[in-house]
C-alpha cells in the first residue's frame, strides 16, 4: 500500500516489496508465487475490510429503518474510504497494470457480500420505492449480466429488474462523491465534503420514499 501510495499501481512489484522489507527478492517468493497472487491476497484484505465496516454500521440500525440503514452504510463507505484511500483506489479506481484477476477469490467473496448489502438494502426499501416510482423506461432481466441475474434471483427472488437499476443509481450516487473525494476534486472546492456528502445520501434516501 506504501508503495502504491507513493508511485501507484505501476509501483506494485515483488521485488520493490522485497526491498522495502529488507528482504531478497527470492525469500518473499516462498510467500508468493507471483505478483498477481500477492495482489489478489492484498484486494481480498482491503475490500474484505471495506465490506466488514459497511456491515457493522449498517447492522447496528434496525431493519425496520431502512432509510438508517442505507445512510449507516454510505457514511460506513466513505469513512473507510478516507482512512485507506490506497484501497478504495486499489478495488475502485486504479487497475494494476497486467494484473489478472483469478475466477475466484477472496476478493471475488468480498465483491459478492458488497454486491449483497447494496441490493438488500434496496430491497428493504422497494415497497416505499414502489410506492411512488415514476418509470422512465422498463427494464428486463435481459437487460443485465446474466451472472448478476441469477445472484439477485437466489438471494432476492422478489426484486425486479427495475429494482436491479435503482441497486445500480444507488451506488453511483454513494460511490460518486467518495471518488470525487479520494481523488482530490472536492477538497479544492469545498472545506466540508462531509456535509456535502451527508446532505446527497439524505436526498438519495428522500427520493426514496423513506426517511433518515
Amino acid at each position: 500500500m506504501k508503495l502504491m501510495a507513493d508511485g501507484g499501481p505501476d509501483a506494485i512489484s515483488l521485488r520493490a516489496i522485497a526491498r522495502e522489507m529488507g528482504m531478497t527478492a527470492g525469500a518473499i517468493y516462498s510467500y508468493f508465487a507471483t505478483r498477481d497472487d500477492l495482489i489478489t491476497t492484498l484486494i481480498g484484505d482491503v475490500y474484505t475490510s471495506a465490506v466488514d465496516a459497511a456491515e457493522a454500521a449498517r447492522d447496528a440500525v434496525p431493519e425496520t429503518d431502512p432509510g438508517g440503514r442505507i445512510l449507516a452504510w454510505a457514511q460506513a463507505m466513505r469513512e473507510w474510504a478516507l482512512a485507506n484511500p490506497e484501497g478504495f483506489r486499489l478495488i475502485y479506481g486504479d487497475p494494476v497494470p497486467g494484473y489478472r484477476p483469478p475466477g475466484d477469490g477472496p476478493g471475488r467473496q468480498a465483491e459478492a457480500r458488497a454486491c449483497s448489502g447494496l441490493i438488500g438494502l434496496v430491497a428493504a426499501a422497494w415497497p416505499a420505492v414502489e410506492a411512488r416510482r415514476t418509470e422512465d423506461r422498463a427494464y428486463d432481466w435481459a437487460d443485465f449480466d446474466p451472472d448478476f441475474v441469477a445472484h439477485v434471483w437466489e438471494d432476492f427472488p422478489d426484486l425486479p429488474p427495475a429494482g436491479i437499476a435503482m441497486t445500480l443509481r444507488v451506488w453511483g450516487r454513494m460511490h460518486g462523491l467518495i471518488a470525487l473525494e479520494i481523488y482530490g476534486h472536492l477538497s479544492i472546492l469545498i472545506h466540508d465534503p462531509a456535509a456535502v456528502y451527508h446532505d446527497e445520501m439524505r436526498d438519495l434516501i428522500a427520493s426514496l420514499g423513506l426517511t433518515s
